[in-house]
């Protein structure tokens, strides 16, 4: 069936979808978190008089849910190596800060064992900022009696300041382009779409022209080569893998929620095991990417559609997901690949299946009644097993939607709308897991100081 979007929703437009699609879609090499900690730390080596190979000693602040992130996820191309100060150390032993969050990309092995180095002598050193609320990471990088220092803020590859010696770099094309106005043009698109109906967010899909069709198809592209890593390798936890072989011995039947679940959580797999290999992402994270446009073109296989109706839907997922951080925040206590692009991903689901406004509105609200208690206690293999989750529940909340189900407006944070139910997902986000978030931490820096991460 073909995708069925509605009229065009007259509504003031300072952005379009291609600027959600620019600003909130990306390729991304590796955990973005340990990913943003290595390019602050290439952007501060590269101000260097003599460039990176200069640089001696770097140390880095980041914010407590970039810490959280960055504590136990395999880094790319390390052969397992994990940690924000491995990060750092490869940052300016290899990586090219131009290359934003693919700055890894370049690292061989000589430049881990270069890392490694640092790493022996104490050289690589990060602090936790444990009142900062909000991405937020510093890296001062020192060498040949320099020092360097770059700010990232907002979202993870936004680099706000420069500085040399004390004194602002401004001429620098790594800088964010709103920077020297003190302004963020995600924050004013975040603002603009939390004020959008779901009827809105529908109706850009009509916007959406050859070029935006072409790059949801790169991004296609780059996700399902993770997850045919994964399901190739069985690499990181496997969950993927597993999901095969028990439907190759008919203990589970392949179905369109399987399908969705195994493609899914076999591309986390290899991203959480550190695969040299770029995942499109979404809102800022990798594994939100894999949410978004995985489940949607698993489930296509299952329909009557062409590739163009699911390249469109998942253009509709990226932008719920896009909305759905805007309530909640970049970095949460809140799962965000559960609920944020699970919630993108059911949408996507709902309209490929033919669903209409009221269909898709009822999917995004059963999902969220289903997954908004899941925690986000850091990337790691086990995410996984929540990709799968999401992605299960995404198919299940479209076809209960397709057929009839709806949660009640007095169930819990579920209210008459769907857009009041993100803005309540928004404020038990941002309020109500504080402490949660908090308490994750600790318990996570006591395993940390064990020896266990």
């Amino acid at each position: 069936m073909a995708f069925s979007a509605p009229l065009s929703v007259p509504f003031s437009v300072p952005f379009s979808v291609k600027d959600v699609l620019r600003l909130q879609v990306a390729p991304a090499l590796g955990c973005t978190e340990p990913v943003a900690v290595a390019l602050a730390s290439a952007a501060a080596a590269s101000l260097l008089p003599g460039g990176a190979p200069a640089a001696e000693k770097v140390e880095v602040w980041v914010d407590p849910n970039v810490y959280k992130n960055g504590l136990a996820v395999s880094i790319p191309g390390t052969a397992g190596l994990s940690g924000l100060d491995t990060a750092a150390a490869l940052g300016i032993r290899g990586g090219d800060a131009a290359r934003r969050l693919e700055v890894l990309d370049p690292v061989g092995p000589e430049d881990v064992a270069r890392a490694q180095e640092l790493l022996r002598q104490g050289l690589a050193t990060v602090h936790l900022m444990a009142e900062q609320r909000g991405l937020r990471i510093r890296a001062v990088v020192s060498g040949g009696g320099h020092s360097a220092e770059s700010v990232i803020e907002g979202q993870h590859d936004r680099i706000v300041s420069l500085n040399l010696d004390g004194e602002a770099v401004v001429a620098s094309p790594l800088l964010a382009e709103s920077a020297a106005g003190g302004g963020s043009q995600l924050a004013e698109l975040e603002q603009w779409l939390r004020g959008l109906t779901l009827a809105d967010l529908l109706a850009m899909v009509d916007e959406l022209d050859a070029e935006d069709l072409a790059f949801l198809e790169q991004g296609v592209a780059y996700n399902t080569r993770l997850a045919a890593h994964g399901l190739k390798t069985g690499c990181g936890l496997g969950v993927g893998k597993t999901f095969e072989r028990l439907a190759r011995q008919k203990l589970i039947a392949k179905d369109l929620s399987l399908a969705a679940r195994m493609l899914t959580s076999a591309a986390a797999d290899a991203r959480m095991d550190g695969v040299k290999l770029p995942a499109m992402s979404s809102a800022g994270s990798g594994n939100h990417g894999l949410t978004a446009v995985l489940p949607i073109w698993a489930v296509k296989d299952y329909l009557d559609c062409t590739e163009g109706d699911a390249l469109r839907a998942i253009g509709l997922s990226h932008i719920v997901t896009a909305s759905v951080k805007a309530h909640t925040g970049r970095l949460s206590a809140v799962c965000g690949c559960s609920v944020a692009a699970g919630a993108g991903a059911t949408a996507g689901i709902a309209a490929l299946m033919g669903g209409d406004l009221h269909h898709i509105a009822g999917a995004i609200k059963l999902l969220i009644e289903d997954l908004a208690g899941v925690i986000c206690d850091g990337a790691k293999a086990g995410c996984a097993l929540k990709l799968a989750t999401a992605a299960g529940t995404a198919v299940q909340a479209a076809l209960f939607s397709l057929h009839g189900m709806r949660v009640r407006a007095t169930d819990g944070i579920i209210a008459e709308s769907p857009e009041q139910t993100m803005r309540n997902v928004g404020q038990l986000s941002t309020e109500g897991m504080v402490e949660t978030d908090r308490t994750i931490l600790a318990i996570m820096i006591e395993k940390k100081l064990a020896g266990y991460v």
